[in-house]
Formats: C-alpha cells, structure tokens, sequence
C-alpha cells in the first residue's frame, strides 16, 4: 500500500446526459465525497482531495463506481496529484503561502 501524502484535485464529468448542467451529478458525488474521512475542498472547477495515495485514489474509483451505479453511463475524470514527502501541508498551507507572498 501507498502511504505518500497527497493532494489530489478531481474533476467529474458525466458526458451523454442531455444537458449542459452538471450541477445535479456534482452534487451527488461531492456528498459521496465528504460521506469519506478524508478532508476535502470544493472549488469552481472540482474537488481537492487529501489524504494517503492508495485512499484518495480507492475513493476516486469508488465515485466512478457509485456514478454508473445511478446510471451514469459514461464519466470523464481529470485528475491532478501532488505528492511533497519533506513536510505536512495541506491545500490550505499551500494557498496560504502564495497569499503571504501577494502582500
């Protein structure tokens, strides 16, 4: 098993519904998304996960799974990892530092 550290920015997207909304899919995997332990940010344009590589991405393949299970029949998934081994941080300790550098 793979305990590296992660963030991981997810991008769901249900294609062949009919509609150009996707508010109604998002909706329903983010709820799967914060049903998990892991911590998690919602954005504009996705979902940041984070937590051990091998959880991240198990719940990852979980989404796709509970997707097709309400009859989903094709997901397109973009996915970002960041991996940093020589301290903590989390999403919010990233931005946080960019932030400190603007002023």
């Amino acid at each position: 098993m793979v305990k590296i550290p992660c963030l991981v920015d997810v991008c769901m997207v249900p294609l062949g519904t009919g509609s150009a909304s996707v508010s109604d899919f998002v909706a329903v995997v983010e709820k799967k998304i914060r049903e998990s332990h892991l911590k998690s940010t919602l954005h504009s344009a996705g979902t940041t996960i984070e937590g051990p590589w091998d959880e991240v991405t198990g719940l990852i393949g979980e989404l796709h799974e509970y997707a097709h299970e309400l009859g989903y029949v094709r997901v397109h998934t973009d996915i970002r990892i960041g991996t940093r081994v020589d301290k903590a941080q989390t999403a919010a300790d990233k931005v946080d530092a960019v932030l400190e550098k603007l002023k």
